[in-house]
């Protein structure tokens, strides 16, 4: 028997921030596992980020999108949180479908985290069953929380305040990995003990990388054929991965003074990792790079690429560098799209994510692990990058492909789609 899950989240494609990722590739995937997928978002044409028409290519056909009413940030700017804007449109359509018998579960997947109550909403109102999907923790140790009135100051009381109320009857709680949400389960304990709980990573999707190749794009950001060795990292930086930055920039300076003839040729290319998806001078890298002294070796296009235009990059690049974070529970998202890419990884991480056996595991490339105390000195990272690049480009024969299938789009579905089932019964015997 097939259940109809709607599914909330704040952006989908056309936008091409990571948010809307998890809900275009489950909603692939759902129909295999018995639940039919109706995706409950934001308008696109009230998002403040630049579109990714291609992206619209991905999402799976005849997939039944809702787009709820969202208010406009023209001509004045209220508030930027698509999540907030959309929260009322989305409430009425979920709450509608819920009285019309068309939906059996809500799950509403974060970030927008100002999204989540609206789960436990509808459910107050409809007694429909739901769960929230964690792709970040939500009450997150923020950078200046301690100066009262600031703006992080004010988004982490109103995450205190606003988390205990929208957790509480969830059915189910998943999030990418079980650190994203300890810190809820701790203050929170009758969810733990009431909730179905499960993890799962994002996944890759091979069907993205075959759609990319079949429109043979040439790269724009660097010429693959200019002689030079090309690593690119594709990403926002989070505040505690700039130490992790700061790190590999070392790493760089003494590459440069150990081998300089290698250091002449490599290029690296940080796309997306600037102060707002859409300033194209919002530059996070290229200041840290002068200071380390590296600043001719790296190269910032701070505002985001499309997706595919990103897959496109990495397939041409002669490395993907990832940077992780001082958080053990992160695990980088685009650590799959590394892995897929064909491209070797070099990648910093924390020792406790889970990213690290992942690469390992595969034989996709090399891994230098931190923890919060401790960093890579710059000497092991530029022995371990002297080793990487001395390596033939892509091995093939190395590469373990059933790693992939283990963390694919599609094994996260199923993860994700059992859960769902016991989380359903549950609900059916109570």
């Amino acid at each position: 028997m097939t259940r109809r899950l709607a599914l909330v989240s704040g952006h989908f494609p056309p936008s091409n921030l990571v948010g809307a990722q998890r809900a275009r590739l489950w909603s692939r995937y759902l129909p295999e596992f018995g639940w039919d997928p109706i995706v409950v978002t934001g308008d696109p044409a009230k998002y403040e980020e630049r579109p990714d028409p291609d992206l619209e290519r991905l999402v799976a056909p005849g997939l039944r999108i809702v787009h709820a009413r969202t208010l406009s940030t023209h001509p004045v700017r209220v508030v930027g949180d698509i999540g907030i804007r959309s929260f009322a449109g989305c409430y009425r359509a979920l709450r509608a479908m819920a009285r019309a018998g068309e939906i059996d579960f809500v799950m509403v997947t974060i970030p927008s985290n100002f999204l989540a109550p609206v789960g436990r909403l509808v459910h107050l109102r409809t007694g429909l069953p739901f769960g929230i999907d964690y792709q970040d923790p939500w009450v997150n140790p923020w950078t200046g929380k301690e100066r009262r009135f600031s703006r992080a100051w004010a988004s982490n009381r109103l995450a205190e305040l606003l988390e205990p109320w929208s957790v509480r009857d969830a059915a189910l709680i998943t999030a990418m990995a079980p650190g994203y949400v300890a810190g809820m389960l701790a203050r929170n304990p009758e969810v733990a003990a009431r909730s179905e709980l499960a993890y799962m990573p994002m996944g890759a999707a091979p069907e993205d990388y075959e759609l990319v190749r079949r429109l043979g794009r040439a790269p724009f950001l660097f010429d693959p054929a200019d002689g030079r060795l090309h690593m690119i990292y594709a990403g926002a930086l989070l505040p505690a991965g700039l130490v992790v930055l700061d790190a590999f920039l070392a790493g760089l300076h003494r590459l440069r003074q150990t081998a300089p003839d290698l250091a002449a040729r490599l290029r690296v290319h940080f796309v997306g990792t600037g102060s707002s998806p859409d300033d194209a001078n919002g530059h996070r890298v290229l200041p840290r790079a002068r200071a380390a002294g590296v600043e001719e070796m790296v190269d910032e296009h701070p505002h985001r690429i499309g997706y595919v235009d990103t897959l496109n990059h990495l397939m041409h690049s002669s490395a993907v560098l990832v940077l992780g974070s001082t958080e053990p529970h992160y695990t980088p998202s685009k650590v799959f799209q590394a892995m897929l890419s064909e491209r070797p990884v070099f990648a910093l991480l924390h020792r406790d994510s889970t990213a690290v056996s992942m690469i390992r595991s595969a034989h996709v490339g090399e891994v230098l692990t931190l923890t919060e105390a401790e960093l890579p000195a710059p000497d092991m990272v530029a022995q371990s990058l002297r080793s990487f690049i001395a390596r033939p480009s892509y091995q093939p024969a190395l590469v373990d492909r059933s790693v992939f299938e283990g963390y694919s789009a599609r094994e996260s579905t199923r993860l994700f789609a059992e859960a769902l089932d016991r989380a359903y019964a549950r609900t059916a015997r109570a």
